[in-house]
């Protein structure tokens, strides 16, 4: 069977740290950007769905928006309809520094695609989001409590 989380996990970790000293230039550290490029392309979004698209538990979800929060990047709002829900929005901070975040995003992106053809990318790509749908599966499973079975 071909090995492929392997070099996944290499390539996540490699942009992850770029990206860690790229950011700091914002006050942004570890990974922090993955949270405010969602929160900008979904303003009003609640803690558990920003979980779900980012993939991880809603206790790391909330140390994260926090401390966005903190640094004037996001603001909390009570939801209309729903008090108990608090939607979160991009400051005015968070819309400036988008941007910068979305061109390393294309930079990164062009650098890992190089030397590959348009069609070859467009598959690469095809490719990707079948494996991210199977692993979104376990997730799911796993974070409702269950084990898998090896």
């Amino acid at each position: 069977m071909a090995e492929i989380l392997r070099p996944i996990g290499i390539i996540a970790r490699a942009l992850d740290s770029i990206a860690n000293v790229e950011f700091k230039q914002f006050d942004l550290t570890k990974g922090q950007h993955l949270y405010l490029v969602r929160i900008c392309e979904n303003p009003g979004i609640f803690q558990d769905q920003l979980a779900e698209l980012i993939k991880v538990d809603r206790t790391t979800a909330a140390r994260a928006i926090k401390k966005l929060e903190e640094k004037g990047f996001v603001t909390k709002r009570a939801d209309t309809a729903n008090k108990k829900i608090r939607r979160i929005y991009p400051t005015e901070k968070a819309r400036r520094t988008y941007p910068n975040i979305l061109r390393e995003n294309v930079y990164s992106n062009q650098v890992a695609l190089k030397s590959l053809s348009t069609d070859e990318a467009d598959e690469l790509e095809r490719l990707l989001e079948k494996v991210s749908d199977n692993i979104d599966e376990d997730w799911h499973y796993v974070k409702k409590g269950n084990r898998r079975t090896y």
